[in-house]
């Protein structure tokens, strides 16, 4: 059988790990694809680099189009990251009649649809399985493990950075500077960790996986995110006071055909197996209509849980050329994006205040929010000996954000709140 030659856009971590698999691997794809798989050129920054893996002189080109242009390659591996000149790479490479396999989240999120429709007119493939949550097959299992079921819900833990910051700050009891510093240490985190630590990084990934799930075209814009830079350890410590482990989810939700999508921090009940997922482990809770709640876990970066993804998407390319169906697997979103407004996205709040140490004082703050129609579920007054004022901890029934801007903008107006100090969301 023909062999299926690939060219590879990036020699990083991920695109080491690639070519590793598929060195080492060869005859297990040779039996699962029925050709074998050959990287004939590999784009590189410095092609006198000393590298740790095994590729020859006459493998590696500094110059992008050597791949694009070359007439023997059938596949793009893409692993260089960022959006220009990727995004050209990819398009010319389309144009020329290539399949792209990509781990390129940031890309695919602002960029996946104008991708694909290229991909559809010139019947080529494109998968980009890596481009959220590193090892889990997530992209794969929604597309085509849910196909006969409706999704209502996508929920996860999908940024790895985050979640080894917050395992760290509820296990050890430190601040969050103190552990980002940590994680910039380990490699966790970048010497910009804005991305991450803003949720961004979640953003692009949950509005991939609702594009999918939804099968709406959802926008980055679409995205309400909210980071984890302001979270204290006093919010951790009355967190799990309260039966909670404090996460940074995106949630991706569709009540008939309205959909909302955000990345928040989160309050997770303990017992809910999300609230168990530490470090720097991925995991998405999907939830169908028909199967009910399945979960998804593993790593959610590194070498070689990635370079897995981008392997298992380069076979499926292997498979549909020798089948002759490359590029009938691109289905566009099909159904028209309604986003939910305020009054439509209700949950659980958690909140906590800082107010004044005086009798009546609980009683006003709950007037507030029986005059926006919020019922509470549970008030806590915590005494805080290196605050003077009161600490109120807060935890109300589900209610609309409508209503809960509202109540928080009125805060803001009484003489005996301090200060709003943490809002967050609360899941169950």
């Amino acid at each position: 059988m023909k062999p299926i030659k690939v060219g590879l856009l990036g020699l990083g971590t991920v695109g080491t790990g690639v070519v590793r698999i598929i060195q080492n691997h060869q005859e297990d794809l040779v039996m699962q694809t029925g050709s074998p798989i050959e990287i004939t050129k590999i784009l590189v920054k410095n092609a006198g680099k000393s590298r740790n893996i095994d590729v020859s002189s006459a493998q590696l080109t500094e110059d992008a189009w050597d791949i694009i242009n070359d007439g023997e390659i059938d596949v793009i591996v893409e692993v260089m990251g960022g959006i220009e000149p990727t995004k050209t790479y990819i398009l010319e490479a389309l144009a020329r009649g290539k399949h792209i396999v990509t781990a390129n989240k940031d890309l695919m999120a602002l960029h996946g649809q104008e991708i694909m429709a290229h991909a559809a007119r010139k019947n080529c493939d494109v998968f980009y399985e890596a481009s959220v949550a590193g090892g889990i097959p997530i992209i794969r299992t929604i597309r085509e493990g849910f196909a006969s079921d409706r999704i209502t819900k996508i929920m996860g833990i999908v940024n790895g950075t985050t979640n080894y910051i917050l395992t760290k700050m509820c296990q050890e009891g430190a601040d969050y500077p103190e552990v980002l510093k940590e994680a910039q240490a380990l490699g966790y985190a970048e010497a910009d960790p804005t991305s991450d630590v803003e949720g961004l990084d979640a953003a692009r990934k949950m509005a991939i996986l609702a594009t999918l799930g939804f099968n709406v075209e959802v926008a980055l814009d679409d995205v309400s995110v909210q980071g984890i830079s302001s979270i204290s350890s006093d919010d951790i410590t009355y967190s799990q006071r309260l039966g909670y482990e404090l996460k940074l989810l995106g949630i991706a939700e569709r009540d008939n055909d309205s959909i909302s999508v955000t990345v928040q921090p989160t309050l997770i009940k303990k017992g809910h197996p999300l609230a168990s997922v530490n470090g720097v482990f991925n995991a998405v809770y999907v939830y169908g209509e028909a199967v009910g709640e399945t979960m998804f876990y593993g790593p959610g970066a590194g070498e070689l849980p990635t370079a897995t993804s981008v392997v298992a998407d380069l076979v499926a390319v292997s498979k549909n050329t020798n089948l002759g169906v490359n590029g009938r697997r691109v289905t566009a979103p099909y159904k028209q994006k309604k986003l939910k407004t305020d009054e439509e996205v209700a949950y659980k709040n958690f909140i906590l205040l800082h107010v004044s140490d005086e009798p009546g004082v609980l009683a006003n703050i709950a007037q507030v929010f029986s005059q926006h129609q919020v019922s509470l579920q549970s008030v806590l007054q915590q005494p805080n000996p290196n605050n003077p004022d009161a600490e109120i901890i807060i935890i109300t029934h589900e209610a609309n954000q409508a209503s809960m801007k509202k109540v928080l903008n009125e805060f803001t107006t009484l003489d005996d709140v301090r200060r709003v100090v943490s809002v967050y969301r609360v899941e169950d």
